[in-house]
């Protein structure tokens, strides 16, 4: 599950973050546990104090329904989680779900009468951040950095150093309504994950025929859950009857919001993981020869040798080579597809890289929507070079690997027509124009 752990305590945007000296000692040119500036929070608490902008308080939600406005997350990417997986845990049960919200570069963690809301953004500088927002109308609209005990769950590649703040997506399975889950009963998942070990912990709705899944499965002493068939729990159309639903923003939990964000935090990890790594790596073999290399060229072979090991796998999880192809239509029904694929550019054909497919795949092109995001281009140039360049060879067919052979021809000709059409950074940097 999205595992947003938020502190009780937290500092202040302009104090540094609590406890994230390790990333200073592995990281020092980023400055990890000083101010965030590059980011959603950043930008909309910035707002605030100039009286541009003010949040409503809603007696209901709190401040979740106009924070939701301001930053541009329709309620149709709600996703409800019910494992205990949050440092506010005690509030969390099968009945009290806890909702996350979220779009390209933002997520917001919500949870019935909590002091908090739980809040996480993609900073351009420094990765994944994390805040707080004290849910009372009496406390001061701001945004509370919080990068201590967040980092316990979300620093996951390495937990010794080295390691990157990250997303977590688990299936967790949840043996009780107090029985939280750990890492031995848990899995991490992405597009690549097959559909019958996802969303352990997680509500489900909408529609995937007779492919199965670990979505609201029974938990004991729950009688609502624990009384339901799978013929009962799988292709629902709304959550109603199993939880008193009128608390939350819609009666849905999508499918398809949730594979989207499967994919969307699979890449930003990556792209994380070689934003934040790469600097080091070129620093101890460039010995000082390169202080700041721009293009490939500037790098020696064995920088550039070094950038292609980092970051083939961003590589082949942007091209969807691993992932899992569907056995049965996919179709969600909280509105969250027409949002979602309202949002990209287009090409003149009206083509655009966040079309879904929801037949056999879940996307209809086979480049990750996610070349458009802050997160992408905040990447050094160098980087982003060899990505376009690998990109243009995939698609134009020239790879030997025989890994991107799947791909149909048809596809790979499409998709290098509208990144060339709504990508000016990847026409600058390959040189590259539409016939």
């Amino acid at each position: 599950m999205f595992m947003l752990a938020s502190a009780l305590a937290s500092a202040s945007e302009s104090a540094p973050a609590i406890n994230a000296q390790r990333y200073d000692a592995d990281y020092p040119a980023l400055n990890y546990s000083g101010p965030a500036t590059h980011n959603a929070f950043a930008r909309l608490q910035a707002r605030l104090d100039r009286g541009e902008l003010t949040l409503d308080y809603s007696p209901s939600r709190g401040y979740l329904d106009a924070l939701l406005k301001a930053l541009k997350i329709d309620p149709s990417s709600q996703v409800l989680v019910y494992s205990k997986t949050s440092l506010q845990i005690d509030l969390i049960e099968a009945s009290t779900p806890r909702a996350v919200y979220y779009n390209d570069e933002v997520y917001i963690g919500y949870v019935q009468n909590a002091p908090l809301l739980e809040l996480a953004a993609m900073d351009s500088e420094l990765g994944l951040v994390f805040y707080t927002l004290v849910n009372k109308p009496s406390a001061p609209r701001q945004f509370d950095r919080e990068a201590g005990r967040c980092l316990t769950c979300h620093d996951t590649y390495s937990m010794m150093g080295g390691g990157v703040p990250r997303v977590v997506v688990l299936s967790a399975m949840v043996d009780g309504a107090y029985n939280p889950p750990t890492r031995e009963t848990s899995e991490e998942t992405s597009d690549q994950t097959p559909l019958r070990e996802r969303w352990g912990g997680w509500y489900v709705t909408g529609q995937h025929g007779e492919q199965v899944h670990l979505g609201n499965l029974p938990i004991d002493g729950d009688p609502k859950l624990s009384a339901r068939t799978d013929a009962q729990r799988l292709n629902l159309q709304s959550l109603d009857g199993l939880f008193n639903t009128r608390p939350y923003l819609t009666n849905k939990s999508d499918i398809v919001s949730l594979m989207v964000l499967e994919h969307q935090t699979g890449v930003q990890n990556l792209i994380t993981r070689a934003n934040l790594k790469v600097h080091t790596v070129l620093a101890r073999l460039e010995q000082g020869a390169v202080p700041a290399p721009r293009t490939l060229a500037d790098l020696s072979p064995r920088g550039q040798a070094a950038i292609k090991a980092m970051v083939e796998p961003l590589v082949r999880t942007m091209l969807f080579v691993d992932a899992v192809e569907f056995t049965s239509p996919i179709a969600g029904n909280a509105g969250y597809e027409a949002w979602f694929q309202g949002q990209g550019p287009r090409d003149r054909q009206g083509r655009t890289l966040r079309e879904l497919d929801l037949k056999t795949r879940l996307f209809r092109y086979p480049l990750s929507y996610f070349i458009y995001s802050a997160s992408f281009d905040s990447l050094p140039e160098y980087i982003r070079q060899y990505l376009y360049g690998r990109f243009l060879e995939i698609l134009q067919g020239r790879d030997s690997s025989g890994l991107y052979a799947g791909l149909n021809a048809d596809d790979r000709k499409a998709t290098l027509e509208i990144l060339l059409a709504t990508k000016p950074d990847f026409v600058r940097l390959t040189g590259m124009t539409l016939p």
